[in-house]
């Protein structure tokens, strides 16, 4: 969508406030709002001005709902990086009238006992119904709630969280012990009674797009899937089998309004629009305050070193904190995956504290082993394979990952840093963060050594011993069409 249709719905939204003095109602029919934003990271600035939207509308209509489709933290160190982690997130939420979350992925890098507090600090319900934790220190949360519209209209929102190819959510498998996940459309399809009776039932998943696609075809019950994860800006719905799927990005950059026309209790009429941020140009002033007191903490602000030139992409990024990774740990080898380069670029000039906890937020501990190279293949392959294309950036050495002509990863080339490939009979020394260590599928002889200090803390102490850095046109990963 052009800029020019973005300020046009911006004006849209502004003055709606004053054109409206009454909901739509026709007879039996009802008008409800739902606010629905998704992935918003710990990304607190924009809360305020998500908090005018909602109270206006609510001055204006009776029937409007706020919610979030999951992955409300991680991404801020403010929000992250405190002693009661988490807590400023909820706090703002609770202001702004959040009415249900669905259970994200990165909701669960709280650890759990931290998640206990933050959900029961929280003025609205958690759900999600494709796991059980009665063998864990979490507590249950319920499958699906009911939001009411007068005395007549009941909706049923039901949360679902995705599954990776481990069958746990994309979080340290630590953060899940003891829990027990189902596949979300199998156990979606246990739910089919709610739409029966309560006439509307409204998906709020955490499992991205394609999937949500999936779960349309599979379960055309839905009015609407409000979906998470995969962080897609739908600027139009989607409809699939019948059902209207939404996303609104991430990052709290836009916030979705559906707008549901409701006729003896079922929906008779529904539409979504996108709405970005930053053609709204109020906030709510006390929640305004709230967040600069939180952005408020000067230890964020130290500089650690210097951008010689901007940092851009994941080959840069990545570079930078894999070197990070051999240098201060004296390893010949280290890698990061894409998925825990949490930022796109860190501009030129001082790169702080709160850059780099934005980049890498997840307090990964330094897994290190020894590897040969048909085990460091092995886990480059796999990389691939899960990714779909580059995944891993490396330091200490380079890689050409060799595709068939489907797409799949077959093979790999191995150089070191002066081109030549790494010898078949040597033992390496790779250092990767615990994630990988624990996420993904490789070959290795060796079962590893956990360190105790943090891929960040390393970075920090990296930058801080070589003062500048300047990563422009570094390359050290290809994706090739094996001949």
């Amino acid at each position: 969508m052009k800029k020019r249709s973005f300020l046009w719905i911006g004006l849209i939204v502004l003055f709606s406030f004053q054109v409206y003095s009454q909901p739509k109602t026709s007879g039996k029919s009802t008008e409800v709002i739902i606010l629905h934003v998704n992935d918003m990271h710990a990304k607190i600035d924009n809360l305020p001005k998500l908090a005018y939207l909602a109270d206006s509308l609510r001055r204006m209509h009776p029937y409007v709902f706020l919610v979030s489709a999951g992955d409300n933290f991680t991404g801020n160190p403010v929000v992250d990086m405190i002693s009661d982690k988490g807590f400023p997130m909820i706090d703002l939420m609770n202001r702004c009238g959040f009415n249900v979350s669905a259970i994200g992925n990165h909701e669960f890098d709280l650890g759990q006992e931290t998640l206990n507090k933050r959900m029961e600090q929280a003025e609205f319900p958690f759900i999600s119904c494709n796991f059980d934790a009665a063998g864990s220190r979490l507590k249950q949360p319920k499958p699906y709630i009911i939001l009411e519209a007068g005395k007549n209209i009941h909706i049923a929102i039901l949360g679902i969280i995705e599954l990776n190819d481990k069958g746990i959510p994309d979080t340290h498998p630590s953060k899940v012990e003891g829990i027990t996940f189902y596949d979300g459309i199998k156990k979606a399809k246990e739910y089919t009674w709610l739409k029966k009776k309560y006439g509307i039932l409204i998906g709020l998943t955490h499992l991205g797009v394609e999937t949500d696609v999936m779960l349309a075809d599979s379960m055309p019950a839905f009015d609407e899937i409000i979906g998470g994860h995969s962080h897609t800006l739908l600027e139009k719905p989607m409809m699939e089998n019948g059902v209207m799927i939404v996303q609104a990005a991430s990052n709290l950059r836009y916030i979705g309004k559906t707008t549901l026309l409701i006729e003896n209790g079922v929906v008779k009429n529904s539409t979504d629009e996108v709405i970005p941020v930053s053609v709204l140009h109020r906030s709510d002033s006390v929640l305004a305050r709230l967040c600069a007191n939180y952005n408020r903490n000067e230890e964020f602000s130290q500089v650690a070193g210097i951008a010689e030139a901007p940092l851009e992409g994941y080959d840069a990024l990545g570079s930078l904190m894999t070197d990070a990774l051999t240098h201060q740990l004296k390893t010949d080898i280290a890698f990061q995956n894409r998925g825990g380069i949490r930022v796109s670029s860190l501009p030129k000039g001082p790169i702080t504290l709160k850059d780099i906890y934005q980049l890498d937020p997840f307090g990964n501990q330094v897994v290190t082993f020894k590897m040969k190279p048909e085990e460091i293949r092995s886990l480059i392959i796999y990389a691939c394979n899960l990714e779909k294309g580059i995944d891993l950036q490396v330091s200490g050495m380079s890689y050409k990952a060799l595709s068939d002509n489907q797409g799949t990863f077959v093979d790999a080339e191995l150089n070191d840093p002066s081109g030549k490939s790494l010898d078949p009979m040597r033992e390496y020394t790779v250092a990767m963060n615990s994630y990988i260590a624990a996420s993904y599928r490789f070959i290795h002889s060796d079962p590893g050594t956990t360190g105790t200090v943090t891929t960040a803390e390393l970075l920090i102490q990296y930058l801080k011993e070589n003062k500048k850095v300047n990563y422009t046109g570094v390359k050290r990963a290809f994706q090739v069409l094996k001949k």
